[in-house]
């Protein structure tokens, strides 16, 4: 499965981005989906994720109330809706899927396929 992360960009504090994780099979609609972020010079980190069966969401702490992660499986693509924006959501956003288990949803490590990311800069 090949993932194809967009809609990154430069905005002002306060914005809203929507970035899409689009895939090259419809695969994607039974997999996991998880949405991390790199910023400069720090680990990758966890942002938000949808399981499997499409009804249970996970958001980073940081996260919550700001960004909405959602499937459209007509489209076979996964959604990162993100307002507020913060100077400190300035990163490269990566989509990724997989077969993630509770235990390891928020983790790197429980997805399998990965795409190149796309950069969001929040300035203030």
């Amino acid at each position: 499965v090949q993932l194809q992360a967009s809609g990154g960009g430069a905005v002002q504090a306060g914005d809203s981005l929507r970035l899409s994780c689009a895939a090259s099979e419809r695969t994607i609609n039974n997999l996991g989906v998880g949405w991390f972020r790199q910023a400069p010079g720090k680990e990758r980190e966890f942002v938000a994720a949808v399981r499997q069966s499409g009804s249970n969401t996970f958001y980073a702490d940081s996260m919550k109330g700001r960004f909405t992660i959602s499937r459209d499986k007509d489209k076979a693509t996964v959604h990162l809706q993100m307002n507020s924006l913060k100077p400190e959501d300035t990163a490269v956003y990566y989509c990724a899927a997989g077969y993630p288990i509770l235990s390891t949803i928020r983790t790197s490590g429980g997805y399998r396929y990965w795409g190149q990311g796309t950069l969001v800069t929040v300035s203030s």
